[in-house]
C-alpha cells in the first residue's frame, strides 16, 4: 500500500524526470567531462562512497587554473568562531556580482575548506569576473533549525556592508547552496521569519540538491542528522518544511540535481519545482540534472575542464541581472 506521502514524492519524482528530458539531451552534448572519470562515476552509480568520489576529484582539483584570483580568508560575519568566510576577488573588477556560496554537510558537519574542495566552487567564479563568498555556518545539535537560514541572513548582512571594498556590487547577491547549504538558503529567502524587516535584499538563488520538505522517515540514513538539526517532534515539520513558504518571495530560482543524486532529495527538489511553477503561474524555474554526477560530484568538479554546470549558473545570474550572458570560456 502507497502511503499518502509516499505517493507525492513518486508524484514529484515524475514531474521532475518529465521537466529534465530536453535539458538532460543537452546536458549530455555540452558536458566535457573526462571520459576516465565518467566511467569511473557510471560504475559508483547511486552506491557511490565520499572517499571514492574524493580522490577521483583530489587531483583534478589540484591542477585547477587559480589564476587571477585574491583571496582573504576567514573574514567574520557574526561573533560564533564558525561565522567566518573567504573571499574570492576577481582582479581588476569593480561592481562586480556577488556570489555567496554555502556548503553542505547534512547539517551536522562540512565546513568551508573541507579538503579544500569547497574553494574550488568559488575560485571558478571569481576566475569568470564574479566576486565570490565561501561559508561556513553552525552546526546542529548545539545549534538546531532555523540557526541555517539566521547565519545565511548575517551573510548577506555582512555582504551588503563590505562587498564594495572587495570590487561587488551589494545590490546584485546571488545564493548559492549545496545540501544542506541549500536548505538554509532556501530558508532565508522563503521565510520570512529570518529575514530582515526589509526583506532578503537578494537577486536569485541557486539550489543545489537540498532538502525542501522535512519528514520522518527513519529508513533514512540521514535521518538521525536531519532530526538533530530539525528536532524530534515531527508535527513541527510541516512548519519548517521551506517548500510551504515559497509564495512568501517573489526571488528567482535555479534548481540544480544530478543523475545519480539521493532519491528522497530528488524528490524534494521536484516538490520545490512544482511549488515554483504554481507561484509563477505556470512559469517554470530553470532545472538542471547533471549526466552522470551525484551528490558529491556535482560540487568537486567545479573549475575543472568538466564546467556546464558553472556555465549554466553563469548565464543564469547574467540573465537575472538583466545584463548580456557572461562569456562562456572555460
Amino acid at each position: 500500500m502507497v502511503s499518502l506521502r509516499s505517493s507525492s514524492l513518486l508524484r514529484s519524482l515524475a514531474l521532475l524526470c518529465a521537466s529534465t528530458l530536453t535539458l538532460g539531451t543537452r546536458a549530455v552534448t555540452a558536458q566535457t567531462m573526462p571520459e576516465d572519470v565518467r566511467r569511473k562515476l557510471v560504475e559508483m552509480g547511486p552506491l557511490y562512497s565520499g572517499p571514492a568520489v574524493l580522490d577521483l576529484y583530489r587531483p583534478l582539483v589540484a591542477a585547477a587554473p587559480k589564476d587571477g584570483v585574491s583571496v582573504t580568508k576567514n573574514l567574520a560575519y557574526g561573533k560564533h568562531p564558525r561565522q567566518v568566510l573567504d573571499v574570492y576577488q576577481p582582479a581588476g573588477k569593480t561592481n562586480a556580482p556577488v556570489l555567496v556560496y554555502v556548503h553542505g554537510g547534512g547539517y551536522v558537519g562540512g565546513n568551508k575548506d573541507d579538503d579544500f574542495v569547497y574553494g574550488n566552487v568559488t575560485t571558478y567564479f571569481a576566475r569568470h569576473g564574479v566576486l565570490a563568498i565561501n561559508a561556513e555556518y553552525r552546526l546542529a545539535p548545539e545549534y538546531p533549525w532555523p540557526a541555517g537560514g539566521e547565519d545565511v541572513a548575517a551573510m548577506v548582512a555582512w555582504v551588503r556592508n563590505n562587498a564594495a571594498k572587495y570590487g561587488g556590487d551589494p545590490a546584485r547577491i546571488y545564493l548559492m547552496g549545496h545540501s544542506a547549504g541549500a536548505t538554509h538558503v532556501a530558508t532565508y529567502v522563503f521565510d520570512r521569519r529570518v529575514q530582515p524587516r526589509s526583506g532578503h535584499g537578494v537577486a536569485a538563488a541557486i539550489l543545489v540538491s537540498g532538502r525542501y520538505r522535512v519528514y520522518s522517515e527513519p529508513d533514512d540514513a540521514s535521518f538521525n542528522s536531519v532530526r538533530a538539526y530539525f528536532g524530534a517532534d515531527p508535527d513541527r515539520y510541516a512548519s519548517r518544511s521551506v517548500v510551504e513558504r515559497v509564495p512568501n518571495s517573489r526571488i528567482p530560482v535555479m534548481l540544480v540535481t544530478s543523475e545519480f543524486d539521493q532519491q528522497n532529495l530528488v524528490a524534494t527538489t521536484g516538490e520545490m519545482f512544482k511549488a515554483l511553477c504554481d507561484r509563477d503561474g505556470g512559469q517554470c524555474p530553470r532545472l538542471v540534472q547533471l549526466k552522470y554526477h551525484n551528490h558529491l560530484s556535482e560540487i568537486y568538479h567545479f573549475n575543472t575542464a568538466d564546467d556546464l554546470l558553472g556555465r549554466e549558473i553563469l548565464e543564469f545570474v547574467g540573465l537575472m541581472a538583466g545584463a548580456p550572458r557572461w562569456p562562456l570560456t572555460n
